[in-house]
């Protein structure tokens, strides 16, 4: 569920780049369309007011009608405003002629009247948005050297002027270099946002494998300390009981029944762990004490005697807490009846201030703490008991040795009493 509202976010985060990308180009559409007209305006009522009677008067009102008109329908014939910032595209058929008609057109006033040379900037920014990056920065050079050369020209009885010959292109590579700069750092943006939500899916992606694994460890330790050690158990007394079937039949059927309540019990314990509740022995407000003293004396069976102790002032536990100090319980057990060939085994429950032990001990025949898992072992046991601890902050003491039996002790902490 958190990966998937992460995604989310990485989403709408996308969006409202895109979003505020989309807003931005259209304020700077806005601006230029309306530097266009206002520059078209004053150079149309400059040349009226120094040349009422010239004789080309009537074909600049023309053209410049005509331009103006061309640019008002840019919307339809040309480049339309992307959603994001833009990406490098090949101009389509209608958008080169719409360029090139617009161009001819601006060509033939500059030629008729030099003044709307000034009408070139609104024009580099027509340019750059229609075409690809390298073609639109020669149209520029274009533009700047023909409004150089009609400004010299027309000056040129006037003596020289620097202003005429470096201005234009001044201004052209100021407006260039942002305009450029402001698309490439939209990109890059538009790029990071992308890795970030990429990055985000394969987090996701990592999370849901680790979820998965995570809670195959939890169902195969569930499944270790309850329904294999209720089956070894079962497994155990019906072998009891059919050894002693012909010689002693009572003995044999109260395996029988013992191995029928170990199925009875075991029963309730996969339904609940169907509906991931706390182990059946926790049930109905039954204390970890009472829960433990039951599971000792459930497993005093077929030659191995369990015994239980508590020690010190029982303190409140969480359920997460008293359902993995069982479950440890049931786990260590079961390794002692599989492995171990004990006769006795003590289950030792101390409270202290700061932390709950639980001590695991049995007489049978040790192992090799060094190596965890005895050679020729299944050993699933001590791996599910090391996470159950890990999981809640604790830690784990085994102490053993061939021969000398085996002290399994599971230390977790508390909460302050005081």
């Amino acid at each position: 569920m958190e990966e998937q509202q992460s995604l989310v976010r990485g989403e709408e985060q996308q969006t409202l780049v895109h979003g505020a990308a989309a807003r931005d180009n259209r304020r700077l559409a806005a601006v230029m369309h309306v530097a266009f007209f206002v520059l078209l305006g004053s150079s149309l009522t400059r040349f009226l007011l120094r040349h009422p009677d010239d004789p080309a008067t009537l074909w600049v009102i023309t053209f410049a009608g005509a331009l103006a008109t061309l640019y008002v329908l840019g919307p339809v014939l040309g480049p339309k405003d992307l959603p994001g910032p833009r990406v490098p595209r090949r101009a389509t058929t209608s958008h080169k002629l719409w360029l090139a008609a617009v161009m001819a057109i601006w060509v033939t006033l500059v030629i008729l009247a030099p003044s709307f040379g000034w009408c070139a900037v609104p024009l580099f920014y027509t340019g750059l948005r229609t075409l690809r990056t390298g073609a639109a920065i020669l149209l520029v050079v274009l533009i700047t050297v023909f409004v150089v050369a009609a400004q010299v020209q027309l000056r040129v009885q006037a003596g020289f002027d620097p202003n005429l010959l470096f201005a234009p292109p001044a201004v052209a590579a100021v407006a260039t270099a942002m305009f450029v700069h402001s698309q490439r750092q939209a990109t890059r943006l538009q790029s990071v946002i992308a890795d970030l939500v990429r990055t985000r899916r394969q987090l996701a992606a990592i999370e849901r494998r680790e979820g998965t694994l995570a809670e195959r460890q939890r169902l195969s330790m569930e499944i270790h300390d309850t329904l294999a050690q209720g089956l070894t158990s079962q497994q155990m007394l019906l072998q009891a009981a059919d050894r002693v079937w012909d010689t002693d039949p009572d003995t044999a059927h109260a395996h029988v029944r013992t191995a029928e309540s170990f199925a009875e019990r075991n029963l309730a314990e996969a339904r609940r762990f169907v509906h991931d509740l706390a182990p059946a022995d926790l049930a109905g407000g039954v204390g970890l004490e009472e829960a433990l003293y039951g599971l000792a004396e459930r497993e005093s069976q077929a030659g191995l005697h369990v015994h239980c102790r508590i020690e010190g002032g029982p303190a409140p536990l969480p359920d997460r807490v008293q359902g993995a100090l069982l479950r440890i319980a049931q786990g260590a057990l079961a390794n002692v009846k599989e492995h171990a060939a004990a006769r006795t085994a003590v289950l030792t429950l101390v409270y202290f201030d700061d932390q709950v032990v639980l001590d695991v001990a049995d007489d049978g025949r040790g192992f090799d703490p060094a190596k965890e898992v005895p050679s020729g072992v299944r050993g699933h046991g001590l791996p599910a008991i090391r996470a159950r601890v890990a999981q809640l902050g604790g830690t784990l003491t085994i102490e053993s040795a061939p021969g000398d039996g085996t002290v399994l002790s599971a230390a977790i902490p508390l909460e302050s009493r005081s």
